[in-house]
Formats: structure tokens, C-alpha cells, sequence
């Protein structure tokens, strides 16, 4: 042995962190690094929910304008306050607000680094030795992965498509124990792309008071619906259940690389403040990173100010997209999508490998596709669902068309024979 060297070094890899290999950004760019070069095609990038990727979707002028004159002001160059500035909390609670029978103050908003920190920090402020989540499947997979490196057991509940993707209340009842924690819903749904009604979220709210766990509800597609149902937020419910309100400027304003968001406590009858888990996020706060003061000095310009016709042109947009693939889809055979899409900017696809030749799972088609069509899809067992497929449509119509023709000419070429 080298003199000098130890017999066992005191240090290894964090196996956890194994967990977060699966998401949605190590897949895509795994894709990326198997297409084939000689294809001089575009690549159709439906993998991931970035709009930034379309010429069409921009974010208003105003924004821009918001943050130039933020950063000009000389105003914003310091350290932030730990849970973020006053002006911008103040926006955020007036602009939640109006969805509610009842109103927050800025003392129930906290400002995080995008949603994804958001994630992170009330998932570190629930952990305890022994504590469970039930997370729904499929999901969002930096849930998953934020609570493995926390400790935090997962217990997944299912949404089921023959209902809309409704949550399987059964399911997260017999789930629960006395150490369940918190049940995590994505409203509008990613990646299933559902919008939850309002009689089905009040049977949540009424289930999770019966559990006796709060409700983590992930709201970072708010509003952004085209369908006939109408967002309703779960903080509506926060008389009946306590709720952490999950948010970010990124997919509405289409500023993703932003990096904006909020953890928003919906509780009228202060049971968070009781329990000491508003103290946890505090003190989460304090040994995170903020997000830039100069984009918090730009929130209560962009809340406040962005016009109605912003949105009704992005969500018009939407609607075309979701129009184009739920009709496209159905010519595609080996294609099954059970809901036609009516928010957020994705949907699920099930995939029939009995119908194709060669392919023997989500992950070896979407490979496939890529080498082949240039096509970017995202396996459906990075979000919970084994076989199936999360698409994305936020995308130029023009593009999506292109993609879905090139991924119904995969589907001939590998289509069994009769």
C-alpha cells in the first residue's frame, strides 16, 4: 500500500442522490446525446414544458421593462430579507388574493428560487425521522427526489384517467398513518394536464382534515387553462385544511430561467404557526440562497400591471395546441390519450407496445423516436407511469404538427404485421 494512503477513505456518494437521476432534465438531456447527427431535420423538442423553445411565446414587454427599471434604481443591488422583499410578498399576497374568500397578508409569503426550491424547502421543513408523503403518480419527480434526500418516506396515490385524472381519494386514505405528514396535489395537473373541479378538491380538503395532514398544492400552472373547467386554487379550502400554496412567475409569464417563486400558506385557523412548521421554513430560509432582489423588486410591477390580453393570447395558443394534438393523436395507433388536454402545458399518452415491433418500453421508444425522427418525447416512468408517454404541447403549432407526423411515420415503420 502507497505510505501515507488509508486503508478506507471516510468519505463516499451520497446514494440518495441516485433518486434524481430520474427527472426531467436528466432525461432530456440523455436524449439529446443520442440523436443522430446526419439528420439535417429540426429537432422537435415535446420533452419538456420550456415555451421559451417557440418564438411564439414571449414574455410581456412589461416584465422586461419591470426588471430594467429595478435593476436601474440602484434600489436592489443588496441582500434580500430571509423570506423576501416586503413590496414583493405584499403583490403576491394581493394578487393570490383574489382568487380567495378571505385575504393574505405578506407574513404568508415566502419568496423562493423558482418553484423547484419552493419544492425543496417545504419538503425539508416537513421532514422528520419516520414521516411519510403521499405524492401523486404520475407526479412531478423533484417531489420524489427532494424527499429522499430528506428522509422523507414516499407513499404514492393514483390519478386515475378514467376519471379525468381525478385523485383516488380511496387510495390516499388507506395510505395514511399517523405519520403521514403532507399529501402533494398538481393543480392545473402536470403532467396529465387536467384541471381539478372544485367539488372534487373539496372532497381533498374534507379527506386530508379527516387524515389530519396538510395539503401541498402545487400551483406553478395557475390559471393556465383552456378547457371548460375553471382553476380553482386550494387555498379556497384553507378553512377546512391547512394548505402551502406552491407558485412561480416562470410558466404564466413564460420566464422560466427566472427563477421566481413562493411558498404561500393558506390556513385561516393558523394551525401552521401552531405546529412551528412556519418557524421550519424560516429556518430553511436562512441557510438557502435567495432569488435575485432585483427580480423581487420587479414582482409588484409585473403582478400588477400585466394586461388580460397577454394571457388570453398565450392561453389561445394553448388551446390550438391542445385542439391540434388531441386530434393528431388519435391517427397515431399505437397512441391511447384518455383526457384531452385543458391546462398546464403537457399530457399523457398510453402507449400500446402490443401494436409495434421491436419496442419493448416507454424508455427504448422514446430512444428510438430520437435516433431516428429527432423527436423528444419523455418516457412516462420519469413521472410514475411505466409506459406511457408525458408530452408536451407547448409548442408552435407548425412544430407540433411536424413532430406528431414524424412520430406516426415511427409508429409504421415499427408497426407489427397483421
Amino acid at each position: 500500500m502507497e505510505k501515507g494512503v488509508p486503508k478506507k477513505w471516510g468519505f463516499q456518494g451520497n446514494k440518495e442522490l441516485n433518486v434524481s437521476a430520474i427527472s426531467v432534465r436528466g432525461v432530456f438531456n440523455k436524449l439529446l446525446g443520442i440523436l443522430n447527427k446526419d439528420d439535417k431535420r429540426p429537432v422537435i423538442r415535446l420533452c419538456r414544458a420550456d415555451p421559451t423553445d417557440f418564438s411564439c411565446f414571449k414574455t410581456t414587454p412589461l416584465a422586461s421593462d419591470a426588471v430594467a427599471a429595478a435593476v436601474q434604481s440602484f434600489q436592489f443591488n443588496c441582500y434580500p430579507p430571509t423570506v423576501g422583499v416586503l413590496e414583493a410578498r405584499r403583490a403576491i399576497a394581493k394578487h393570490l388574493s383574489s382568487d380567495l374568500p378571505y385575504q393574505l397578508t405578506p407574513d404568508d409569503v415566502f419568496l423562493t428560487g423558482g418553484c423547484t426550491q419552493a419544492i425543496e424547502i417545504i419538503i425539508s421543513a416537513l421532514a422528520r425521522p419516520g414521516a411519510n408523503i403521499l405524492l401523486p403518480r404520475p407526479g412531478y419527480p423533484q417531489y420524489e427526489a427532494r424527499a429522499a434526500c430528506s428522509g422523507l418516506e414516499v407513499r404514492h396515490f393514483d390519478l386515475i384517467p378514467e376519471k379525468g385524472w381525478e385523485v383516488d381519494l380511496e387510495s390516499v386514505s388507506a395510505l395514511s398513518d399517523d405519520n403521514t405528514v403532507a399529501m402533494v396535489i398538481i393543480n392545473p395537473c402536470t403532467p396529465c394536464g387536467n384541471v381539478f373541479k372544485y367539488p372534487h378538491l373539496e372532497k381533498v380538503a374534507e379527506t386530508a382534515r379527516k387524515l389530519g395532514i396538510c395539503v401541498i398544492s402545487d400551483e406553478v400552472y395557475g390559471h393556465l387553462t383552456f378547457g371548460g373547467n375553471p382553476f380553482v386554487p386550494m387555498g379556497v379550502f384553507g378553512s377546512i385544511v391547512p394548505v402551502f400554496t406552491l407558485g412561480s412567475l416562470g410558466k404564466r409569464w413564460n420566464v422560466p430561467g427566472w427563477r421566481l417563486g413562493w411558498i404561500v400558506t393558506c390556513d385561516t385557523n393558523a394551525i401552521f404557526q401552531k405546529t412551528g412548521i412556519v418557524d421550519n421554513i424560516k429556518k430553511c430560509l436562512d441557510i438557502t440562497t435567495d432569488p435575485p432582489t432585483f427580480l423581487q423588486g420587479a414582482v409588484p410591477q409585473i403582478l400588477e400591471k400585466t394586461k388580460e390580453d397577454y394571457f388570453s393570447k398565450n392561453i389561445n395558443i394553448m388551446r390550438e395546441a391542445a385542439n391540434i394534438f388531441y386530434d393528431r393523436s388519435q391517427d397515431i395507433p399505437c397512441f391511447t390519450c384518455p383526457h384531452k388536454p385543458e391546462g398546464t402545458m403537457t399530457v399523457m399518452v398510453k402507449l400500446n407496445l402490443s401494436l409495434l415491433e421491436g419496442i419493448i418500453d416507454d424508455v427504448d421508444f422514446c430512444v428510438n423516436l430520437a435516433k431516428e425522427e429527432s423527436v423528444i418525447l419523455l418516457p412516462g416512468v420519469t413521472v410514475g407511469l411505466k409506459n406511457w408517454l408525458r408530452i408536451t404541447i407547448a409548442v408552435e403549432p407548425s412544430a407540433l404538427e411536424d413532430g406528431l407526423r414524424r412520430i406516426k411515420s415511427f409508429n409504421l415503420r415499427h408497426a407489427k404485421m397483421p
